[in-house]
């Protein structure tokens, strides 16, 4: 896969991995990302038994509009939310509605806002009242699996030291990496060149130069790593129906490491810890 200078390409996926300026991009991409961490940290207050998936994307939504930013997911490919708001098994993209949350769900919410054209993009577990142990264990190794995912990333390393390190500690933990799913090239494109997978070979894959963004949201199931996705398009599920977890940081490589551009503002970057 090439390589190009950001400024030089348009803004949309061409197949090349865009190289940003870190003096001016990495500035708007903090400034995104503090936006979307904070709605996150808003909704661990109203994350609770007996509210709906609907209301939690409602004031989501009310969030980002306050804060001067837009939600990057309403109408982008038919989406009509501002949340993924992903159930027990429900690996991504799981669609805000009526369903009440109960004692015992764990839930995943992702959200994108755009700032000035940039994209902050995350997302985090909730626990929601007493969630069983082997679900509080599973957040905590998914959680801990994209921290390494991320601690691999320097200049002159490359996306498959990223997977390595997620797949080593997440297997070793007798969870499960799902493959269907991967990171992406982010910035003022919502989804870009190079994919991130949360699987692989150390030394394989692009290098890691300075100036790259992207995320990284490992998805890691208790069962077996096979999903589908349900007839509205949008909705993956274990095949299984075991339980399945997922964290997501937007981070930005720099001169001699890496830059996570959302991490919580109020310091609950695992708010499911906070449940219970």
């Amino acid at each position: 896969m090439n390589y190009v200078q950001a400024v030089e390409a348009p803004e949309r996926n061409i197949g090349q991995i865009k190289i940003y300026d870190p003096a001016e991009a990495f500035a708007g991409m903090a400034a995104a990302g503090k936006i979307a961490a904070g709605c996150l940290d808003m909704l661990a207050k109203e994350a609770a038994e007996g509210v709906t998936t609907g209301r939690l994307d409602d004031l989501a939504r009310q969030y980002v509009f306050d804060h001067g930013a837009t939600p990057a997911c309403v109408f982008y490919r038919g989406y009509r939310h501002t949340l993924c708001t992903s159930l027990n098994h429900v690996v991504c993209h799981g669609i805000p509605g009526d369903r009440v949350l109960r004692s015992g769900d764990i839930l995943n919410m992702d959200v994108t806002v755009i700032v000035d054209g940039w994209h902050g993009d995350t997302s985090r577990m909730y626990a929601i009242g007493d969630v069983p142990r082997k679900a509080q264990r599973l957040m905590d190794i998914t959680y801990e699996a994209m921290m390494r995912g991320i601690a691999a990333i320097k200049p002159g390393a490359t996306v498959g030291d990223i997977g390595h390190a997620i797949q080593s500690f997440a297997e070793a933990e007798r969870t499960s990496v799902v493959r269907e799913f991967c990171g992406h090239g982010l910035g003022r494109v919502f989804h870009d060149a190079p994919n991130i997978l949360h699987f692989g070979k150390p030394g394989q894959g692009e290098e890691l130069k300075p100036g790259m963004m992207f995320t990284v949201e490992p998805m890691l199931n208790l069962g077996s790593p096979a999903v589908k996705v349900l007839n509205d398009g949008w909705t993956a599920v274990t095949k299984d129906k075991s339980l399945s977890s997922q964290y997501e940081h937007s981070v930005g490589v720099t001169e001699d490491g890496v830059q996570i551009f959302t991490l919580s503002p109020a310091g609950i970057d695992q708010p499911h810890k906070l449940a219970g």
